[in-house]
């Protein structure tokens, strides 16, 4: 599971890397990113590429245990590869849309590691693609206006004992066909990152904390 990423770059540098135009206006900045945040995306819209800014997390909706009443609505940030398609499941109206796919941009992402209550932050990274791509989904929501997520897969044996699950990281040359491809097509694009094109940042900063330092990336190839 994703639940924070970082973009180090401007929001002009980003919209020039992915060739897309800014149509709002947004008080958003780069840096880190919590599921549940505010974040960018690039997106379609009438065959041009728009960069948004958008809420982290699908809505999902219960109903507390208690009193019967409806909780308040949490984000689904992560959406399972083997779910896109199931017929049942939540992603399958927003995949099989090529409009409703995004690229979330992204410099690193970062897992918890260590002991219940003493985890640190572990950042990956993309040793070829400084400002990567992360594969997503998109909709507009009546409870947090447009939001997005972000499809998982399983991790990179390299990466297993970080996390069991990692970001679907696209090479720049699919980043046209994340965006416009069908849903076979763009289904196959649904695998795992090279391994010696990852590098790792471990840190001693508390995975609670909001902020800080890095170390130095360590490749894992």
């Amino acid at each position: 599971m994703c639940n924070l990423v970082t973009m180090k770059a401007s929001v002009d540098e980003v919209a020039s890397v992915f060739r897309a135009r800014r149509p709002k206006a947004t008080n958003a900045a780069p840096g880190d990113v919590w599921k549940g945040g505010t974040g960018f995306v690039v997106r379609e819209d009438a065959g041009a590429r728009v960069m948004d800014a958008m809420h982290w997390g699908f809505p999902r909706h219960s109903v507390n245990k208690r009193t019967g009443a409806p909780n308040k609505p949490t984000p689904v940030n992560n959406a399972r590869d083997d779910k896109l398609m199931s017929a049942y499941g939540m992603w399958r109206e927003w995949f099989v849309a090529p409009a409703h796919r995004c690229l979330i941009p992204f410099t690193a992402f970062a897992e918890a590691e260590g002991p219940a209550g003493a985890m640190t932050k572990t950042w990956i990274s993309v040793a070829d693609q400084p400002l990567a791509a992360w594969a997503g989904l998109w909709r507009p929501t009546d409870e947090w206006g447009d939001c997005y997520t972000g499809v998982m897969v399983d991790a990179t044996a390299e990466l297993f004992d970080i996390h069991d699950r990692m970001p679907v990281i696209l090479h720049p040359d699919e980043h046209d066909a994340w965006l416009r491809a069908p849903a076979a097509e763009a289904m196959a694009l649904v695998r795992q990152y090279p391994a010696a094109l990852l590098g790792v940042e471990r840190t001693d900063e508390p995975w609670s904390a909001r902020g800080g330092p890095a170390q130095a990336a360590l490749p894992l190839g």
